[in-house]
């Protein structure tokens, strides 16, 4: 038993020839994968909610395609798409200015993909939130003389955050399970160095299990952090329980 116990030790152990530093190594890739696609989509959903809110009937119906088709598409085969269609047009544009050809980074091409697919949900999130706002105090804005850049930062910012902060908290545990899809295009992050650890020593359930436990952590913080923020922006409001 001991030496079972040992030699699972020294397979998780951060310094080789444990695969323990990999597997963290691919976890703080899933996190920054995570947060960066995750501020993508929140600045295209607030651009996606204002535009659907904005009146426009051209760009509502852009915007309506937009969120349509990317919800209804699995995120397997969005990423897949995107990444190689998204560089083939980059390089078919790059020819056309007679330019050489580029070879996208795995991260940024992650982020991207991941990023885009989150701005469709963000966008009908806070589209939701911000109507779910009392008509009345954005025309008693309006009626104070505030523009709309005043008006977003100091009525409709601090009123949407709360009803819309579950949903944003949905959506964040969403792209951290997620990015393990990236590992199909050879971006290694924690799925994909698990899979590397578990094919070279063939202990496929340790380092599942241990990949297992390194995302309930990420789960555990997160939820931390996201009530931390629930309770800064609920300040002052009544509790419900």
């Amino acid at each position: 038993m001991a030496t079972a116990q040992q030699g699972i030790l020294d397979l998780l152990s951060p310094y080789p020839p444990g695969w323990g530093g990999v597997l963290l190594a691919g976890a703080v890739s899933t996190v920054a994968i995570s947060a960066c696609a995750f501020a993508v989509g929140l600045l295209l959903g607030t651009g996606g909610a204002l535009g659907k809110l904005s009146g426009n009937p051209v760009l509502r119906l852009v915007l309506d395609l937009y969120t349509t088709v990317i919800r209804a598409v699995p995120e397997l085969i969005l990423i897949v798409g995107l990444y190689y269609a998204g560089t083939d047009g980059l390089n078919r544009l790059l020819a056309v200015f007679n330019l050489p050809p580029v070879e996208v980074n795995g991260f940024v091409a992650a982020v991207a993909v991941l990023g885009f697919v989150q701005g469709a949900y963000m966008t009908e999130v806070l589209r939701g939130a911000i109507l779910a706002i009392p008509v009345g105090q954005i025309e008693a804005a309006k009626a104070f003389g505030m523009g709309p850049v005043l008006r977003f930062r100091r009525i409709l910012l601090p009123a949407l955050l709360p009803n819309a902060l579950p949903g944003l908290a949905n959506l964040w545990m969403s792209v951290t399970k997620d990015s393990a899809l990236v590992a199909v295009v050879g971006y290694q992050e924690l799925a994909l160095a698990t899979r590397l650890a578990g094919a070279s020593t063939k202990h496929y359930f340790v380092f599942f299990l241990a990949s297992a436990l390194l995302y309930l952590a990420i789960t555990l913080a997160s939820n931390a952090v996201f009530k931390l923020i629930e309770g800064r922006v609920r300040r002052g409001q009544p509790r419900l329980a």
